[in-house]
């Protein structure tokens, strides 16, 4: 399968300084048009498919009301995603030696009100989340429709990332964040890069 690779314009060395800095980074026109496509067909082929998340002991939706697919190796475009996330593991842990081993992916959709409370992916650091990647696929988003990414950084400092199309949230998996309200569906694809430790 081949690796959709990140643009030249994608400075990995940013990436690993904004993380270190403040433990987030932004990635924006990540993926050529023609994959973005593809991408955005296979995930709303399987929008039936999409089930009620759940956080630990079951469905919560005064948490959340998102919808999900995790994603397997039949999810081909999806996969070389999933790869490329891979390759930029392998560089993560030559900088901060997070020994990443795995990528554990699902699509998200989030339909008008739909919400992700104030929750952090690795709580007391149990499940080897290290990195939080959420990609926005939806081929079109206004600045009205919601469905913003809340985020506070290392500092304590609070952002708002707008969920625009063709971008890639990273953030470790311990900073505390949540999605707005949509007043739209939006698409995504959230994977964490995993490991059975952490320096953060």
């Amino acid at each position: 399968m081949d690796t959709i690779h990140l643009p030249e314009s994608c400075n990995v060395d940013q990436i690993i300084e904004d993380l270190d800095q403040q433990g987030f980074s932004i990635i924006d026109d990540a993926y050529p048009q023609d994959y973005i496509h593809a991408l955005v067909e296979e995930c709303t082929a399987h929008l039936n498919q999409f089930r009620e998340a759940a956080i630990q002991n079951g469905v919560m939706s005064k948490i959340r009301s998102d919808h999900i697919l995790w994603i397997n190796e039949d999810l081909e475009k999806a996969q070389q995603h999933i790869k490329t996330l891979q390759n930029l593991g392998e560089e993560l842990n030559r900088a901060f030696f997070l020994g990443i081993r795995e990528v554990e992916a699902h699509f998200a959709c989030y339909n008008a009100g739909e919400f992700y409370a104030l929750h952090r992916d690795n709580p007391q650091g149990k499940n080897g989340r290290v990195i939080s990647a959420v990609y926005y696929l939806h081929e079109d988003w206004q600045a009205d429709w919601g469905g913003e990414l809340r985020l506070q950084d290392k500092h304590d400092q609070w952002h708002i990332i707008p969920p625009k199309p063709n971008r890639i949230a990273l953030f470790q998996s311990d900073l505390l964040h949540e999605v707005l309200p949509a007043k739209h569906q939006r698409l995504s694809i959230t994977a964490w890069l995993r490991s059975g430790h952490s320096i953060w």
